[in-house]
Order: C-alpha cells, then sequence, then structure tokens
C-alpha cells in the first residue's frame, strides 16, 4: 500500500487567470446544504408529470437561469467601462459568455412569472439564445414550455424557486451555485427514473474513481458514450483543483441519444466547458465520428451487456484488433473500440459488468486471453454493488493503456494490478451505495504506486485488497481477471487475549450452556410426566 503521498502538481503548469466554478468547489459528493431541499421542493413542483419529462423543464431553467446571471454580471461591468461595448456581442464571447437577447433574460422571466403566457414566453426565450448562439446551442436547449400539459402556475413557481439560488451572494459564486444545482438535479432525475435515469448519468463516487486513477493533467480526453457528460466535468475540475487551468484538456464525445447530447451540452455550458461533442443516432460502433483521433485519456460507462449492437457492416472492421466480438454482447467491443483511439502513451478507464472479466461465452475468453497477452490490461478494480441507479449488476473498472513503459513511471510490463474494492463505500440510501473520498483515495493512490509515480510512496499487496499479478499467474487462472482471485484472504487481525484465557473463558461458556441444556430437559420431562397424569385420569 502507498504511504505519505503527497498530491502532486504539474512541473511547469501556471495557476489560472481566473477564479473558476470548479475550482472553488470541493469534489462533486460534497453539498451546499440546501441543493437536496431545493430539488425536493422542485419535484413537488412536478406534480403528475413524469421524472423524465420533467427533467428537461427543470434542468432548462436552470440553464437560462444560469447563462442569464453570467450575462447580466459581465453586462453590468461594460456598462460602467464602455456602453456601447456593452451591446456588442463578441465582448461576451471572448469571456466564454453566451449573448442573451433582452427578452430572454432571467429578470424579464422573474418579472412575468406569474403570467398565464409564462411557458410562450419561455420558448421564445430559448429560441432567442439559440438564434444567437447558433454555433454552440443549435437545436440544444428544450423549447416546448408552452405546451398544455404544463401549469404555467407550476411553471412560475419553479421560477421563483431557481431565482432563490444565490442567496443574494456575488453573482460568481451564485454561477457557482447554479452549476452546483445542476449537477446534483441530474443525479437526482437519474435516481427518480430509476433504470432509464442511469442510462445518462453515471454516480459521481464512479466518475471520481475513474479520474483520480487516470489523472488527465494535460492532452485529449474522450467518452465515446458521454451520457450527460459527468466524465468530463470532474476531469476539468480535477485540472483546475491540481493547479491547471482551463484549456489544458481538449474534450471530445459522442453520443447516440439526442435527447442525452443535449443535456451533455448544457451540463458543460453551465461549467463554461468547451468540447467537441458529436451526436448520430447510429452510435459510435457503426458511425465513428472521430475514427482518425487518438486520444492522450479516456473514460466511459457504456451501456452493460447490449445485445442488439452488431450490424454486418463491422465484420471486417479494423477495430477487432484482438477478435470479433460476439453478436449478442457488445462488452468487448467497446474496449476493443476505446483501445482503438488510445494514443500511444495514453491509457482508458472503462466501466463494464462484472461478467466481462471471467465471461468465455462465445469469442470472449479468447479476446480476453489476447489482450492480456498483447499486455494491454493495466489494472482491473471489482466495485462495490450497490452503486448505480439503473442496474443491480454489479461493476468492475477496466484500465487499459498501450505501453506500460511509460516515461517517469517504473516498467510494469508483464504485470497487472488487482483491486478488490467490494468492501469498500456507505450506503447513502435503501437501496444505493456510494464510495466516500477516502475510498476513491485509497484505490487511485494504490494505483499510482504501483504504477511508480513520484511521491506516490512504495507499493506492497494488501491481501484481501490488492495484488500484483504476473501475465503467468493470469495464465494460471485461465485468463480470468477477476481481482477476488488474486487478492487473496484479508489478514485476520491478531488477538491480544492469551490463549490460555480464551479457552478458559470459552471453558466456562460452554458449562454454563451444558447445565443450562441440563435444567431444559428436566423441565420438559416434568412437563411430559404432567401430561400424561392428566390423560390417565
Amino acid at each position: 500500500m502507498p504511504r505519505g503521498r503527497p498530491r502532486k502538481k504539474p512541473d511547469a503548469a501556471p495557476a489560472p487567470k481566473k477564479t473558476t466554478k470548479a475550482s472553488k468547489t470541493k469534489a462533486a459528493s460534497a453539498t451546499l446544504g440546501f441543493e437536496q431541499q431545493m430539488f425536493l421542493a422542485a419535484d413537488k413542483l412536478r406534480k403528475n408529470l413524469e421524472p423524465s419529462d420533467y427533467k428537461h423543464v427543470a434542468l432548462g431553467l436552470i440553464f437560462l437561469r444560469y447563462i442569464s446571471t453570467a450575462f447580466e454580471a459581465r453586462h453590468a461591468e461594460l456598462i460602467l467601462d464602455d456602453p456601447a461595448a456593452a451591446e456588442d456581442p463578441d465582448e461576451y464571447l471572448a469571456e466564454n459568455i453566451f449573448w442573451v437577447p433582452e427578452n430572454a433574460r432571467w429578470s424579464h422571466l422573474r418579472d412575468n412569472a406569474r403570467s398565464s403566457g409564462i411557458g410562450k414566453l419561455i420558448d421564445e426565450a430559448m429560441l432567442a439564445i439559440e438564434k444567437a448562439n447558433p454555433e454552440q446551442l443549435k437545436g440544444v436547449l428544450p423549447k416546448d414550455y408552452g405546451r398544455p400539459a404544463l401549469d404555467s402556475v407550476m411553471l412560475g413557481e419553479l421560477i421563483d424557486l431557481i431565482s432563490d439560488i444565490g442567496m443574494g451572494d456575488t453573482d460568481d459564486k451564485a454561477r457557482d451555485v447554479l452549476g452546483r444545482v445542476y449537477e446534483y438535479f441530474l443525479g437526482g432525475f437519474a435516481g427518480a427514473e430509476g433504470k432509464r435515469g442511469g442510462e445518462f448519468y453515471t454516480p459521481s463516487s464512479v466518475v471520481r474513481t475513474l479520474v483520480s486513477m487516470l489523472e488527465p493533467y494535460k492532452g485529449r480526453v474522450y467518452d465515446p458514450c458521454c451520457g450527460s457528460g459527468g466524465m468530463f466535468v470532474q476531469s476539468e475540475r480535477f485540472v483546475e483543483t491540481h493547479g491547471g487551468k482551463l484549456g489544458d484538456i481538449a474534450i471530445y464525445g459522442q453520443e447516440s441519444n439526442h435527447t442525452t447530447w443535449r443535456l451533455a451540452r448544457m451540463n458543460l455550458a453551465v461549467r463554461g466547458i468547451g468540447a467537441d461533442i458529436r451526436w448520430n443516432n447510429e452510435g459510435s460502433f457503426l458511425r465513428d465520428e472521430l475514427k482518425d483521433l487518438r486520444f492522450d485519456y479516456i473514460l466511459a460507462n457504456p451501456p452493460f451487456n447490449v445485445s442488439d449492437w452488431w450490424n454486418a457492416s463491422l465484420e471486417e472492421d479494423p477495430r477487432w484488433q484482438y477478435g470479433k466480438p460476439p453478436a449478442g454482447n457488445a462488452n468487448y467491443a467497446w474496449l476493443q473500440h476505446i483501445l482503438w483511439h488510445l494514443a500511444p502513451d495514453g491509457t482508458a478507464g472503462v466501466v463494464l459488468a462484472n461478467g466481462s472479466m471471467s465471461s468465455n461465452q462465445n469469442s470472449e475468453g479468447e479476446i480476453r486471453r489476447r489482450m492480456v497477452e498483447a499486455d494491454v490490461v493495466d489494472c482491473m478494480v471489482a466495485l462495490p454493488g450497490q452503486l448505480f441507479y439503473s442496474t443491480q449488476i454489479p461493476a468492475c473498472l477496466w484500465f487499459l493503456t498501450r505501453t506500460k513503459k511509460q516515461k517517469g513511471w517504473r516498467d510494469r510490463r508483464g504485470e497487472i494490478l488487482f483491486i478488490d474494492a467490494r468492501k469498500l463505500g456507505k450506503l447513502v440510501d435503501r437501496t444505493r451505495r456510494e464510495l466516500t473520498d477516502e475510498d476513491v483515495a485509497r484505490i487511485a493512490d494504490t494505483y499510482h504506486a504501483w504504477r511508480g509515480e513520484k511521491d506516490a510512496g512504495t507499493y506492497e499487496d494488501s491481501p484481501g485488497f490488492c495484488k500484483s499479478a504476473t501475465l503467468d499467474e493470469v495464465e494460471q487462472h485461465g485468463f480470468v481477471l477477476t481481482p477476488g482471485r488474486y487478492v487473496g484472504a484479508e489478514e485476520a487481525e491478531e488477538d491480544s487475549v492469551p490463549f490460555t484465557e480464551r479457552f478458559a473463558a470459552l471453558e466456562k461458556t460452554l458449562k454454563e450452556q451444558f447445565a443450562q441444556s441440563e435444567e431444559l430437559n428436566m423441565k420438559i420431562t416434568a412437563s411430559f410426566k404432567l401430561i400424561v397424569q392428566k390423560e390417565s385420569v
């Protein structure tokens, strides 16, 4: 296990010019105190609307409040310096702020929140914002607030509720809070929707584990099935928290669900994160939008065990370097797609169902053997159960790399690190578990020490938790990659009570139990005799 590891910083990364949203906050699991109350209050307003429908109503308004707050703060600054510049959209674009037309500003909607036509006003605001910012927001914002199914009173109350975000703090702080609220609402709606909601949202503690292990300081970051964009938000937050600056990483992604793609675009815009996120309904296998690009970091949570992904056009696809994946399960198609997109020194973290570590159905066992023999599997982490909204299927993390002889780290060729984290985490409600900050740090620090990173401490195998195994050992286990097979049993704590004392105590307890048993037998026998006497009379 690593000991005494200080958190490192890039050697020559200058401090950010401006303190931004993510750098002001702690990990995403921390709360501001009112986030949960605000979500519960907003959820009460939805009445008979399905969470999947109401999600876009609430998140769209939070997004609108965010960009309007950012715009109005910049507008006030420009008015003081140069009133003419305050009406120049380029002045806002230069600061990564969206231009918001007058009829789309939050103050206008807030003043008309109790109007019976508020739904129509919101739609007009969304259309105006998209028209003013076509490159970033075309086709992204929800524009169906005026439909009869949405009660205007509910919309007005929701606007009032969202207007309270910020609690009178500075505009910069209000925008920070809005970003946090947006992220909390994403998770809340994922929980409310259950299985369907989990498809667009990866739990924060799982994302933080991936990001903390990969440490994407600088370079290209990619997610081939990006959902609502949580991987990207955490990656940017990581860079800023560790002394980097916005723009140190370039973000790329692809998503096949158009509704989820819109959520991702809004989520990133709320954070001020620029990204190249592509959408098509065919998906990354059939229409790889970024097929010629290679990435330094890939983070992905593909849908588990997808069975309807295959198409005959994929038969001779060059991505299947380790074998053609079975048509009935896309797990090994995702792994090979991700490996195909890795840069020569790139690393990837992938969330998959536990079955991917041991399945021998169709060609999966053979593909896994070839991947192990090619030495592209770096680390395997078994996760605790109940982490996901969408499924109770146990999950694991695969860490892949093109080379195990990276500059500045030790030569790990011929080795795989296994981490069994199934006993970690805490229950946050009756059905869902979450990895704590300490859990994430323990897993990540173990990986960094094993890789031989500077100031990462000394790695040691820890029975029941981690084991560095050779490829020969993996072969002896039939190329099964389940960490439990390698880490062994946890060492029992040494009992400080001397054996003679423990034995005497056990002997005393046993004698007492024998005496109680004899007394009970006598009572039962007496009861039977009494029954026989009564029957004979």
